[in-house]
């Protein structure tokens, strides 16, 4: 693809249309949105290779926004808001964006972001990977994410929607430790609020059904104090 198009997202239109400039200069293709649902469906008319999204906007803020599209794209997100403190940012980067410029912002900072998101997305494989993971495939499991179905060493495993969802976030980030927090929120989409015991009975009957000893797991661990992660093997 020669020229990336990147969906902006904001409910000023002063602001979305500065963004739409300052990208148009850069070379970019822009698509203008102006609240959580309009993006929505504009993802669903056009490729988009890149999101800048607003966290505060009408009938669905960016966070819930961000939650939907996660569910099922691996399009880089920044996102603009208007608060500075570091839990906020803790908390968008956390929930799946990618990066978090907070406003006013510097131009080119916004730019050079935006360059780096690409760059990482189109050319290190990203996209790519995003497009052909059908299958992930993490020692003896196997999971296809078009017929939702995992196999342990060949042989199949019956999981709920939401265990099944479990498994694929964590597959596709083997070796990675998330909170019970970030796990919920990737899975529910739903902000997390005392989870802990929610998560761990979900991650105590997926060990039942794949690990052939779940007091010693081989593949869904705990990283104590800190979360879950799947084992590179």
């Amino acid at each position: 693809m020669d020229t990336a198009r990147i969906l902006v997202v904001d409910d000023d239109r002063e602001i979305a249309g500065a963004i739409e400039k300052l990208l148009l200069m850069e070379g970019y293709d822009v698509i203008k949105t102006y609240n959580g649902m309009e993006a929505l469906d504009a993802l669903v008319a056009n490729q988009v290779q890149l999101i800048i999204l607003d966290i505060m906007m009408p009938k669905l803020d960016g966070l819930s926004t961000m939650m939907k599209i996660r569910s099922d794209r691996n399009i880089p997100i920044i996102l603009l808001s208007a608060k500075s403190e570091d839990s906020d940012k803790i908390l968008g980067l956390s929930m799946g964006a990618d990066d978090y410029v907070t406003k006013p912002f510097n131009p080119q900072e916004l730019v050079a972001r935006v360059r780096s998101q690409l760059r990482r997305y189109l050319q290190l494989g990203d996209m790519h990977n995003a497009n052909s993971s059908a299958k992930i495939i993490v020692g003896g499991l196997c999971l296809d994410t078009e017929k939702a179905e995992l196999y342990v060493d060949g042989e199949p495993v019956k999981l709920t929607a939401k265990e099944f969802k479990i498994m694929e976030f964590l597959m596709r980030n083997a070796g990675c430790v998330f909170s019970a927090e970030q796990i919920y929120e990737r899975v529910w989409q739903e902000i997390a609020y005392s989870v802990e015991n929610t998560v761990m009975v979900h991650i105590r009957r997926i060990r039942e059904k794949i690990e052939i000893n779940p007091r010693e797991p081989k593949y869904l661990k705990v990283v104590w104090g800190i979360g879950y992660k799947i084992e590179k093997v």
